[in-house]
């Protein structure tokens, strides 16, 4: 170490020395040199000029003894070490020299023509020819200037050695001495001083070094005692902590570890740690870093366990990499804890989350989950799944009638019939309310599902008991089969779900499997429905009227408001699609407001016509219309228009009766004591239609065109039976004081009957189509002397 820093130093010191000294020195001489060489060749060339012009006669007149004393002048100048004299003509030549005349080397010559002025002129009569010596760097200082050069040389070799004597001592020595104290201490182990002191930098460093001394034997002994509490709580900790090496061998183990896996330390340590855990999670536990690096340093993974008595424990492990945590010891530690209870918990729960609390089956949860797994299995067997899609048909009358707890009853009952059917791989669940799924997969599975379809159906001919009487229900039920209608577990359940709801629109109480025109009924469905919500906002609806005529004189007493949508682009389209979509999303509330107003509005320019001052229009309402602000928004309309009640005639159907809401009897009687009248329409058809008449109050009958069109039929006696129905229907409905309507006429032959029966009015194509209000104003206005001729 003294070698290096010495050397260093000197090499650092010498550095300087050649690249700043050096260079000013050599400077120096070269411009001394300089200055004196121009200085002598100054000298020499005026001496030169001036003894040229002396030389000038005495060379003309060939007198050697003033050329000879002259030369000798000259060589007497210290400057000029020898001279030559020559003629022009050849005949003279003098020379003088203080060195051999034979060797002028390194002597430098100068030479000036001898000139005279003669009578004739000036005559060039010779050349004179001087040496002077080359003059070197130090051959052109003085005594003096060497001096002081000699002085400047000493001082800097002064200075040199002073420094490499003040660094040996005060530098040198104290870093041997801290290179003593280091050396002892890495060697002894022991923690040595630098015995030094000064109040320089080194006496700074070797104070701070004593001092760092003294902090690290204080740490070391903290340290020691950190290790020895470390190990304490490593072992006293009640958990099961254990350490591994990068290979994954066991470093280290708590007590507690080793009290609960039942294993003696020695058995333990070296052991690969995959060892202990079940063979079927070892690749898991081999994967765990690699699963793992995204979350952080510490790692998690769930795996059994093998204790020492063969007994198998679900732990979580929770590792964390010493080096990634920013310790420096390699390997990791980890905590294990014991989660046998938590994970038989957590399947508990699981299962739990995925049933039906009421049934037992699976929820759609759990039903979806089944519906991927299963879905899986058959890609991987090339088999087949079927979902059946089962909705009980009219089971919201029960809940609505009898209660939920006797609709829970009901579904119990439906879930202990349909479980014997069921094979150990079929998986049923109930996807909420009345709607369950089943799933079949296996081989045969179209045929399966078929059958067991129709064995479900065949289950509801027995009555369900509740409270000790029995109710009658049927299913709808929707097939699909993976993959040949749907691709994924998401469409599957969709197809059959349209499947069933195919099999409702057709009269439930079936198995429907699906079928590509259902998904176009659908989507027209679908069409329709987007079609009635701009329809409303951009009121594209209109009331059409159809004349309800006197059947005898077949003049108009009134007409029927009859729904129509005028679409911009698809003209004017059938109400029947129209209706039976609303009515399912709930829209034919705000389509019987618009045709309502529409209606009355029509009326009003009806009644402008002569013998129309009196006449009336029929409304159907919906069950969703019958709001307690009904009679109020009438009485404005009515208002508004300037019109009688006894000229708004509320038509109703059996769906609004059905249910005998008190709602909406109080608002039927409010209306009736208002002054509209109540008609009853498609009287004939509905279960109890003769007890509405007797519990509302209805002013008009109107029979349905199903007899009417029947009256005819001379095929068997469907005719004469109709026959009779209309004719009981007209005297019953005349005692009741009803007026009777006959709908469908479309004859002059049924027109007839129906007089006979005596049926007060008729409405039917033989009169009139429904028709715009524009048209029909122009109808009634060209023929009000016959109406007979307002057939379309």
């Amino acid at each position: 170490m003294s070698r290096s820093v010495e050397s260093r130093f000197i090499a650092i010191i010498s550095g300087a020395l050649l690249v700043v000294v050096a260079p000013l020195f050599t400077l120096f001489l070269a411009l001394s040199s300089q200055q004196a060489a121009v200085n002598l060749s100054e000298h020499v060339n005026l001496v030169l000029v001036t003894n040229s012009q002396a030389l000038g006669k005495p060379l003309w007149e060939l007198d050697t003894d003033s050329i000879h004393q002259i030369a000798s002048m000259l060589v007497a100048d210290p400057a000029i070490q020898g001279v030559q004299i020559n003629d022009s003509t050849g005949k003279l030549n003098i020379s003088e020299v203080d060195v051999n005349p034979a060797d002028f080397r390194g002597l430098k010559s100068i030479s000036e023509p001898i000139v005279y002025k003669s009578p004739q002129g000036m005559r060039d009569v010779g050349n004179i020819t001087v040496y002077v010596p080359e003059l070197g760097w130090f051959s052109a200082l003085h005594q003096m200037e060497m001096a002081f050069i000699s002085i400047f040389i000493i001082a800097i070799l002064t200075v040199f050695g002073v420094a490499i004597l003040g660094n040996r001592v005060m530098v040198i020595k104290p870093l041997l001495r801290l290179t003593a104290a280091i050396e002892a201490t890495r060697r002894l182990g022991s923690r040595h001083h630098v015995d030094w002191r000064s109040n320089d930098e080194m006496g700074r460093l070797a104070k701070s070094f004593n001092e760092m001394q003294t902090l690290l034997e204080r740490e070391e002994r903290e340290l020691k005692r950190a290790h020895q509490q470390t190990t304490e709580i490593y072992n006293l900790t009640p958990a099961m902590l254990f350490s591994l090496t990068p290979r994954d061998q066991i470093a280290a183990v708590s007590d507690y570890w080793l009290l609960a896996t039942g294993y003696s330390r020695e058995d333990v340590i070296g052991r690969p740690f995959s060892d202990l855990v079940d063979f079927a999670d070892r690749e898991t536990y081999r994967q765990r870093k690699a699963q793992g690096k995204s979350n952080g340093p510490a790692m998690e993974v769930t795996v059994r366990f093998l204790c020492a008595d063969g007994r198998l424990m679900d732990v979580l492990i929770v590792e964390t990499e010493l080096g990634a945590a920013g310790a420096s010891m390699p390997g990791s530690l980890s905590v294990m804890t014991d989660v046998t209870e938590l994970k038989q918990s957590e399947l508990r729960n699981h299962q739990q989350a995925i049933s039906d609390h009421l049934t037992g089956l699976l929820n759609r949860q759990g039903f979806e989950a089944m519906l991927d797994r299963k879905i899986s299995e058959a890609d991987r067997t090339r088999t087949e799944v079927a979902c059946l899609f089962v909705d009980l048909d009219r089971f919201k009358a029960i809940n609505d009638n009898l209660g939920h707890a006797a609709g829970d009853s009901v579904l119990c009952q439906f879930v202990e019939r349909t479980r014997p059917l069921l094979r150990h791989t079929d998986s049923a669940s109930r996807l909420g309310g009345d709607e369950f799924a089943i799933l079949i997969a296996g081989e045969s599975t179209e045929r399966r599902a078929t059958e067991l379809a129709q064995k479900i159906v065949d289950t509801f001919e027995v009555p369900f008991r509740i409270q000790g009487t029995g109710v009658r229900l049927s299913a709808s039920i929707g097939l699909a089969f993976y993959p040949s209608h749907a691709a994924s577990a998401a469409e599957l359940l969709q197809k059959s779900d349209m499947a069933m709801y195919a099999r409702k629109r057709d009269g439930k109480n079936g198995a429907q499997v699906y079928d590509p025109a259902i998904l176009d009924q659908t989507r027209e469905r679908a069409e329709i429905e987007s079609d009635i919500e701009v329809a409303i906002a951009a009121s594209w609806f209109e009331a059409h009227f159809q004349p309800i005529v006197d059947i005898d004189t077949g003049i108009p007493s009134g007409f029927e408001a009859l729904m129509r949508m005028r679409h911009p682009r698809k003209g004017l389209m059938s109400p029947a699609g129209i209706i039976s979509v609303a009515e399912e999303t709930g829209s034919i509330s705000q389509i019987g407001n618009l045709i309502l107003e529409d209606a009355m509005a029509n009326l009003a320019r009806v009644s402008r016509l002569p013998g129309m001052e009196e006449a009336y229009v029929a409304v159907n309402f919906s069950p969703l219309q019958f709001e307690p602000g009904l009679l109020a928004r009438l009485t404005g309309l009515l208002g508004h228009y300037g019109m009688q009640p006894s000229r708004l005639v509320i038509e109703i159907t059996e769906a609004v009766l059905m249910h005998d809401n008190p709602e909406i009897r109080t608002i039927l009687n409010e209306l009736h004591q208002f002054g509209c009248l109540i008609a009853l329409d498609d009287f004939g058809t509905g279960y109890s239609s003769l007890s509405y008449m007797s519990r509302f109050p209805v002013d008009i009958v109107k029979i349905d065109q199903s007899f009417v069109r029947s009256l005819t039929d001379k095929a068997d006696d469907i005719g004469s039976k109709n026959r009779m129905l209309i004719e009981g229907i007209s005297a019953i409905s005349h005692k009741m004081n009803c007026k009777v309507v006959a709908e469908g006429v479309e004859t002059e032959e049924q027109r007839a009957l129906l007089r006979q029966m005596g049926i007060d009015y008729a409405q039917g194509y033989l009169f009139s189509k429904p028709r715009e209000i524009s048209e029909l104003l122009s109808a009634l206005s060209a023929r009000q002397s016959d109406a007979r001729f307002m057939a379309g």
